[in-house]
């Protein structure tokens, strides 16, 4: 079976176009009638997880971080505490609130098994859903969409906002958008049909190319149909003027257009941080903000549906305990995640924590893997987008249930 990955750039101009090969069967499973919307957020570079889910009640911590260490709570610009051993960055202020909301759950010490300190590798594992794995030719998402297509055929089913679908939808029909003005045909009303008409005969002729010309006239079709180009977040929502605030804006507003979207994914870089990284301050707060809120507003203009709604952060790696001499990190190994919903059993950290002393490091100086990241999605997979096919979704590996969600 062969399926078909296209950005409507790359049909219209005609280069860089990618066909996937799927090496899964379709298979419609008996599932709820509604799924959650599943949004998928990569931290992509590396994210810090220690500054991020702050371990304040370890020492070792503040002994291995004299100058980024985030202070504890009660201090000046202090961790926002959340367990009485864990904290937020000062910067995730929103991440609070949905914690205390129950919205929020965190895992520490996660991550996948493999040793690798390569950003490519690294990626490429989690989102394969397999590491250490390259013959697995699909992702872990295309996977199940795979499993899942049932009598769902629109073709914004799976979307990938920016230049190309992530890989982690690799394997099933999914299109990429870098934002929904930009997926129409760019001239006046009148003349729209005619170019359509002279596009869809010109690419019509291409066995290779008409199926990836039919599903991107489709996702035309329906977004001129259905898409507002004045969208207004609902409740008081405000999306930073980011790159990745303006993505999860636009996965709002397909959301809204009820077109039959399942799965989202969206990715915010620059996690790289060798070289100063800051603590409360810095780089790495400012991605932190820029995150916090924008997952905030998402939440809170899709706040009518938050029961049907999932969403996933996750980082290739995490970073060595140790601080460098250039005021950063090096490239770690165990991180955090989160997961965030109406069903998520919120407001408390998931894991078990290895602690930082040298002896209970992993390698060379990391933070120990305790929670295999497959582990987490499994549960959101199963428990959430009625798919239990774990042997087929994260093949070779047995995965079990955190019971952080509800079923």
């Amino acid at each position: 079976m062969i399926t078909e990955t296209v950005t409507r750039r790359d049909l219209l101009r005609g280069n860089l176009w990618r066909v996937a090969e799927a090496t899964q069967p379709t298979v419609s499973l008996a599932s709820p009638t509604k799924r959650d919307l599943l949004l998928c957020v990569f931290l992509r570079g590396g994210a810090d997880g220690l500054n991020i889910v702050v371990p304040h009640g370890d020492a070792d911590y503040y002994t291995a971080r004299s100058t980024i260490a985030i202070p504890q709570p009660g201090k000046s610009n202090g961790a926002l505490d959340a367990d009485g051993y864990f904290g937020f960055h000062p910067a995730l202020a929103s991440f609070e609130r949905l914690y205390k909301a129950k919205l929020l759950a965190a895992v520490h010490a996660c991550g996948s098994p493999d040793p690798t300190h390569s950003h490519f590798d690294a990626m490429d594992y989690m989102e394969r859903g397999a590491p250490g794995d390259k013959r697995t030719a699909t992702g872990w998402l295309g996977r199940h969409l795979q499993l899942t297509g049932g009598a769902n055929d629109s073709p914004l089913r799976a979307v990938g906002m920016g230049g190309q679908v992530q890989m982690a939808m690799r394997g099933a029909k999914a299109t990429a958008m870098s934002s929904i003005a930009a997926f129409h045909l760019r001239e006046p009303q009148t003349r729209q049909q005619v170019i359509a008409a002279a596009l869809r005969e010109l690419y019509g002729s291409d066995n290779m190319l008409n199926g990836m010309a039919t599903q991107t006239f489709s996702v035309l079709e329906q977004i001129n149909q259905k898409m507002k180009p004045d969208y207004a977040p609902a409740h008081g929502a405000k999306y930073p003027e980011s790159p990745f605030g303006r993505a999860l804006q636009q996965i709002a507003q397909l959301a809204r257009g009820d077109l039959g979207m399942e799965v989202a994914c969206a990715d915010i870089g620059g996690w790289d941080t060798h070289a100063y990284q800051g603590n409360q301050t810095g780089r790495q707060a400012q991605l932190l903000t820029d995150l916090g809120q924008s997952l905030e507003a998402f939440v809170t203009d899709l706040e009518d549906q938050v029961d049907r709604l999932t969403i996933v952060i996750m980082s290739e790696f995490g970073r060595r305990v140790h601080e460098n001499a250039s005021g950063g990190t090096d490239h770690g190994h165990g991180n955090c995640m989160f997961v965030v919903g109406g069903n998520v059993k919120g407001g408390k950290v998931y894991g078990n924590w290895p602690g930082l002393h040298p002896e209970q490091r992993y390698g060379p100086g990391d933070l120990q893997v305790t929670t295999d990241f497959r582990n987490v999605l499994s549960e959101v997979v199963n428990k959430r987008l009625g798919n239990d096919q774990n042997a087929q979704l994260f093949p070779n590996y047995s995965p079990h249930s955190l019971n952080l969600l509800n079923a």
